[in-house]
């Protein structure tokens, strides 16, 4: 039996909806988190933040949209994930549907995120403006693996059980959304947590997955990992000096992946730490500790 029937027998469309709206006193302010957010039609939790990332349940198999984009669709068990990328807007429109049918709709007010400017000199030339055709070739050939692996989706929902940190002690070097300097040129944004530890540092996965990519030698990021949390729910982990897991493998909460290297683009060693649903670039720190609303 569907745990909607008993909310929806005897109430028309007009009637439903008007009981599964969110009293203005409940909306979210910039960056709350959301922690089962009331209403029996959608719960939310995480950081309404540029780069946070929400994890929601509805009913099950319900559409998820965003902005009128349906982007997902919520699991067997009601769960779904929706990343608010770093450019996200002010304001957003989460709503979810059955059967075609509108059954709640939410709008968000988006924190801005608090992006810094970041300076790093000293890196070899071909790191920064790589030049010549092999390495290019190179490059580009990496990339287009690297592509295949952020595009997983893997239908299982173990990002519900929340994340915790890939490294037991560290220091945050470098925050997500940073605009980058390098050698005193501007480049593209930071898209990762960079996380300073000693070289051979274990890396813990965060949460449960399966490891869509794991590569050694890679031009930028040296040793790289990739894990589906679920439903493209993707973190990566760059630099290693040694991985543990291969593609194809799961893992659990706490096993170690990897060891922390300088490998890559890179001046220390470190852990950078990216996330990414779908295209869209998340901040790994704003999901640490935020599990599914019960």
């Amino acid at each position: 039996m569907a745990w909607a029937e008993p909310l929806t027998r005897g109430l028309n469309r007009r009637t439903l909806l008007g009981a599964l709206t969110v009293p203005a006193a409940l909306a979210a302010a910039p960056g709350q988190v959301y922690a089962a957010t009331p209403g029996p039609a959608l719960r939310l939790a995480g950081k309404a933040r540029q780069g946070g990332t929400l994890i929601g349940r509805t009913f099950p198999g319900a559409a998820v949209s965003l902005d009128g984009v349906a982007l997902a669709r919520a699991s067997a068990g009601g769960l779904f994930v929706v990343g608010l990328d770093r450019d996200c807007p002010a304001e957003i429109v989460l709503s979810v549907s059955r059967n075609g049918e509108p059954i709640d709709e939410r709008r968000l007010a988006v924190a801005p995120g608090d992006f810094d400017i970041q300076r790093i000199d000293g890196l070899p030339s071909q790191q920064v403006r790589p030049q010549g055709e092999a390495l290019l070739a190179r490059i580009a050939a990496e990339g287009e693996r690297k592509a295949r692996g952020w595009a997983s989706e893997v239908e299982t929902e173990d990002f519900a059980g929340g994340f915790t940190s890939p490294l037991r002690k560290f220091r945050l070097s470098g925050r997500f959304g940073g605009q980058r300097i390098l050698n005193g040129e501007p480049m593209t944004p930071h898209f990762g947590a960079d996380l300073a530890a000693p070289e051979g540092t274990p890396i813990l996965a965060p949460a449960p997955g399966r490891v869509c990519f794991a590569e050694t030698g890679l031009h930028f990021e040296g040793g790289l990992t990739m894990i589906d949390h679920g439903q493209g729910l993707v973190t990566a982990y760059l630099h290693q000096s040694a991985l543990r897991v291969r593609e194809g493998d799961a893992v659990v909460r706490g096993q170690v992946i990897g060891a922390v290297g300088r490998e890559g683009r890179a001046t220390g060693p470190h852990l950078c730490w990216r996330m990414k649903w779908r295209d869209r670039r998340l901040d790994p720190m704003l999901l640490l500790g935020v599990r599914a609303p019960a």
